[in-house]
């Protein structure tokens, strides 16, 4: 065999090696700034600050392996460090899809956008589940799809509700109760008082009556739901929370920009808004 041949097929096979190794990145990077200037071209039209905080189960390393992202510390040091570099007369626009997180650093995030001056708009395109939605009460406008959803802030003891073990006291004696269960249960109680006023405390500072923020704050924070059960936005209108529908078209270009990781779809379409006969307005916007 000719070795000058084997070494250009060696240098090919290195090259094209070379080359699928650093794509990862060169595709991330591109992501990344189609998602700055969309975010720019947003903060132009609305005149705001867009934070995003965007949790979807996405590729992070060279052979391709997903990682489920949550809020996290690293995120809320994230946001209060966008917020104080806002100035206090400019609007924020915060567009959040999240399943929830760490309740101290939701709470963090909540209390920086309460305490801001101009006015907080939360943009929620599909969901924003437990910590997620105690971020969005700190909104002086919460922005839904029409079909997206909240969640219950109930707190949570690792994977067991802390509603459901206060209820124990309830069907048993406190003499047939172990030990264990009764540090459970007084950590349980402190944990729903902790949420209901937190809750009560920022609704009441973006301008709800008492009787408003304490009847939403019951409602999500005691337990009265399971903690993945989904609140439309008519009973969420219907508790006296202050909801709009008029989510920005961009932000729907924005979350096309946050993929899920490569693979088969589940979900297929021609992504282009169709008309209705003799209608000549478009259906849909197309968008997945």
């Amino acid at each position: 065999m000719d070795p000058t041949g084997g070494l250009i097929i060696s240098q090919i096979f290195w090259l094209i090696f070379i080359f699928l190794l650093i794509l990862p990145m060169i595709k991330a990077q591109t992501l990344e700034w189609s998602r700055e200037r969309l975010i720019k071209a947003i903060e132009t039209r609305r005149k705001s600050r867009v934070i995003t905080m965007i949790h979807r189960q996405e590729t992070r390393s060279l052979l391709g392996f997903f990682m489920m992202r949550f809020i996290t510390i690293e995120d809320s040091e994230q946001v209060l460090r966008a917020i104080r570099m806002t100035p206090n007369n400019m609007p924020i626009d915060f567009i959040i899809h999240t399943p929830g997180g760490l309740a101290l650093a939701a709470t963090q995030i909540a209390q920086a956008l309460v305490d801001h001056k101009a006015p907080v708009r939360v943009i929620i395109p599909h969901y924003a589940m437990s910590g997620g939605t105690l971020i969005a009460l700190a909104a002086d406008e919460i922005i839904m799809d029409e079909h997206a959803v909240l969640g219950p802030v109930d707190p949570q003891l690792g994977q067991e509700p802390a509603a459901s073990i206060v209820n124990i006291e309830k069907l048993k004696e406190p003499k047939d109760i172990d030990d264990e269960t009764l540090i459970k249960i007084d950590i349980s109680k402190k944990a729903l008082k902790q949420m209901y006023e937190n809750v009560k405390g920022i609704l009441l500072k973006k301008g709800y009556d008492e009787e408003t923020a304490s009847k939403i704050a019951e409602e999500l924070s005691q337990g009265r739901w399971t903690h993945d059960y989904p609140l439309t936005v008519e009973y969420l209108k219907n508790l006296g929370l202050k909801i709009s529908t008029d989510v920005p078209e961009e932000v729907y270009a924005l979350m096309d920009l946050y993929p899920q990781p490569a693979g088969t779809p589940a979900v297929q379409y021609i992504p282009v808004p169709y008309q209705r006969p003799g209608n000549s307005q478009p259906t849909g916007s197309g968008r997945s």
